[in-house]
């Protein structure tokens, strides 16, 4: 089984702004940009992945994660986070309507296309699951089955409302780089630690970022 994945992304003029001590106004739009490039590009790499939806008005960011392979998706209802990953879900499933479908953070950096082989092949065992952040606060990754609604609820203590919704959260191990979002200086740290991608650390390579 393979897995269409949707990944949101805000306009990279308005993305990243807790990166704020770490990464300037005129350098965080491109940093995002680069998390997103590296996500993307990991993401298409993965035997378990069909394809890649990227939920986005943002013209830049569309043409470049387009020239990687996704598909763009723009962003109707401009209404947030989770209304954006529902919106690109019902357009994935309209072409495919039996198509598992995964929500996926942009700014996962380190992802490594092994450890998301591991995280959806786990995912298939449940009707919803998800994947919680390196925080042990957040989400990263929302999965919902063919016969099932995505029913996302990104956002603040979206563990705890993932779990209420009845998803069941993935207990794996060995996934850091799935987990490994980054709002922070002290995420994108955390990020590096772990191995980025090439075009992140390109953009990193032209920060300051001082050590723990």
């Amino acid at each position: 089984m393979q897995w269409t994945l949707v990944i949101p992304l805000k306009p990279l003029t308005r993305a990243k702004s807790r990166l704020s001590d770490t990464a300037h106004d005129g350098v965080r739009p491109g940093l995002a940009l680069a998390f997103a490039q590296d996500t993307v590009a990991a993401a298409l790499a993965c035997p378990a992945v069909a394809d890649v939806a990227v939920v986005t008005d943002d013209a830049l960011a569309g043409r470049e994660l387009a020239a990687l392979g996704a598909r763009i998706v723009p962003d109707t209802p401009r209404a947030g986070l989770n209304a954006a990953l529902a919106h690109g879900a019902a357009v994935v499933r309209a072409s495919r309507p039996e198509s598992p479908v995964a929500a996926l953070n942009a700014d996962l950096p380190a992802l490594r296309p092994r450890e998301l082989t591991r995280v959806l092949k786990a995912a298939r065992e449940f009707p919803r699951a998800f994947l919680a952040d390196a925080a042990e606060v957040g989400t990263t990754l929302l999965a919902a089955g063919g016969d099932r609604e995505l029913l996302p609820s990104f956002g603040s203590d979206s563990r705890a409302r993932h779990r209420a919704s009845g998803a069941v959260e993935l207990g794996l191990d060995g996934v850091d780089s799935v987990r490994q979002d980054v709002d922070t200086g002290d995420d994108l740290r955390a990020a590096l630690a772990l191995g980025v991608g090439p075009r992140t650390a390109a953009a990193a390579a032209r920060l300051l970022i001082p050590e723990q």
